[in-house]
């Protein structure tokens, strides 16, 4: 899930996927709150599964982001 994270972030956000973890914070992936949002609609399409906005607001991690993506995907 992960890698998938890393394709939707460098892909469609133009993030330098380059040196990211999971314990790689948001603020250090240069994502920030509009990111988020946009991240949540692309995730929802690309993905299948909803992923609230107000979830996103709570994750500091891009390992966080990805709990919320497998936590998504068990309850579609």
């Amino acid at each position: 899930m992960f890698d998938k994270l890393l394709a939707i972030l460098g892909d469609q956000l133009h993030v330098p996927v380059e040196g990211l973890t999971p314990e790689t914070t948001l603020a250090d992936a240069e994502l920030d709150s509009l990111a988020l949002v946009e991240l949540s609609l692309i995730l929802e399409k690309s993905l299948g599964f909803e992923i609230p906005e107000e979830s996103l607001t709570g994750v500091t991690t891009l390992g966080d982001v990805v709990g919320l993506m497998e936590n998504a995907g068990t309850r579609a």
